[in-house]
């Protein structure tokens, strides 16, 4: 499948870094699997316990951009009672069946240059290959929507993480696959201090319990494969 964004062959100002207040805002991709829950809450609960979210308040986040200075971190625990931002994805299956859940982002620029970030989840009720291959689309035509571009490293590659996962029902119990984005410091940082945009609003990994940079796990894809 192809991947490319129509358009690319724009002529694109030289990327400038987003003025965040107090420094970069680091999150991390993960994925769980609850198979046995009495019921849907039960085995969502499991499934944020191993996700390290069980002991947090959390806030789920909505929308395509992340943060200004958003930057791929390391998983690390969380304290107690901690409110932390999530953009998460679920799926549930009940004695039968097979469900999937993924979260991607992917580091971005403007065409004014500024670098920025974007997010995309799906829940998928098949495979996690087929999920996969949705939540890529997706993330795909967010971009489009929005005219930005990839950023790439120093070798080319594009700047993208993803963590998907599936769950196999098994029989007589509740089951539930999560991924998330987690982004620990997100509510304090980040809020304001990034570039504006006028806009014509007339106009209309695979598997894993961990997803990120720097192989630790999920996915762990650094490109789109072209």
């Amino acid at each position: 499948m192809d991947f490319t964004i129509g358009g690319s062959n724009k002529a694109r100002n030289t990327p400038r870094k987003p003025s965040s207040r107090g420094g970069a805002i680091a999150g991390w991709l993960m994925t769980a699997v609850a198979p046995f829950g009495e019921n849907e809450e039960h085995a969502m609960d499991q499934a944020l316990v191993e996700l390290g979210l069980g002991d947090a308040r959390l806030i789920r986040g909505e929308g395509a951009m992340l943060p200004m200075g958003f930057e791929p971190g390391t998983p690390q625990d969380l304290p107690m009672g901690t409110l932390v931002e999530c953009h998460i994805s679920q799926a549930t299956v009940f004695s039968s069946g097979v469900a999937s859940a993924g979260v991607a982002w992917a580091l971005c620029v403007t065409p004014e240059g500024d670098e920025c970030a974007i997010v995309s989840s799906l829940s998928h009720q098949g495979s996690m290959e087929e999920c996969e291959s949705k939540l890529r689309l997706n993330l795909q035509r967010k971009l489009g929507n929005r005219d930005l571009e990839f950023r790439k490293n120093d070798s080319g590659q594009v700047m993208f993480e993803c963590a998907v996962d599936e769950i196999q029902a098994q029989e007589g119990f509740h089951g539930v696959v999560v991924a998330a984005l987690i982004l620990p410091n997100s509510l304090t940082l980040g809020a304001s201090g990034g570039p504006t945009r006028s806009r014509n609003l007339g106009i209309s990994s695979v598997g894993g319990s961990l997803g990120g940079p720097s192989g630790l796990g999920g996915s762990g894809k650094s490109d789109f494969g072209f």
